[in-house]
């Protein structure tokens, strides 16, 4: 077997613990499904889980070492990122009660799904986090560490599916809370838009491990 299964245990613990802590990605599930309802935080969920393979394939191929080891790479995804963050901020402050989505309704779900991958994928302590946490359960004595790490990452996705979509179905009942109150909605955007911001704000802070 390629994973020993008492490390796989160890590693899946680890991987529902660091789900449920509080963090970019699951603040942005909860923030999103509460603006668009359950099924769009699910959507989001899907497009976070594309990043997090993103990032696994690149630590496997080597790629998140230039993250780690080159300040200009790793700020300019960060600037990316957190323009990105503001961008949302902004339509989240001028978004009214019946502009929750881009166009005055719901957002489409490939919409829904590019926020999550470009969420996830833009932050390069996800690429840093990976490069130090996957290798730690691989071991060369069963086989190609490559592939090891790919299957960490499936497994890691997987974790993190059930846990973002637990917090993404409890988070819509109140979507759907607000979407027969119109003020309440005006709220939760002025609200969406202070976490944008401040997510944005803690990215820009983030600095590289060692620097």
């Amino acid at each position: 077997m390629l994973i020993d299964p008492n490390v796989l245990a160890v590693f899946v613990t680890a991987s529902v613990a660091l789900a449920m802590a509080p963090g970019p990605d699951n603040i942005f599930v909860l923030t999103q499904s509460a603006l668009y309802g359950r099924m769009a935080g699910v959507i989001v969920t899907l497009g976070l889980c594309v990043g997090v393979m993103v990032h696994t394939t690149a630590v496997a191929l080597g790629v998140a070492v230039i993250f780690q080891t080159s300040a200009l790479a790793f700020t300019v995804l960060k600037l990316l990122g957190a323009a990105y963050l503001l961008y949302l901020a902004w339509k989240a402050f001028r978004a009214g009660a019946t502009e929750i989505g881009a166009g005055g309704g719901p957002l489409p779900p490939r919409a829904l799904f590019l926020r999550g991958v470009v969420m996830n994928v833009t932050n390069p302590k996800v690429a840093i986090f990976f490069l130090a946490f996957l290798p730690q359960f691989a071991d060369p004595a069963r086989g190609s560490v490559t592939a090891q790490i790919f299957l960490f990452g499936l497994t890691f996705v997987v974790c993190a599916l059930l846990v973002f979509s637990a917090v993404a179905i409890a988070a819509g009942s109140l979507g759907t809370w607000l979407a027969r109150r119109p003020q309440a909605q005006v709220v939760i955007n002025r609200v969406a838009g202070v976490v944008f911001v401040g997510l944005a704000l803690r990215l820009l802070a983030s600095e590289r491990l060692g620097s």
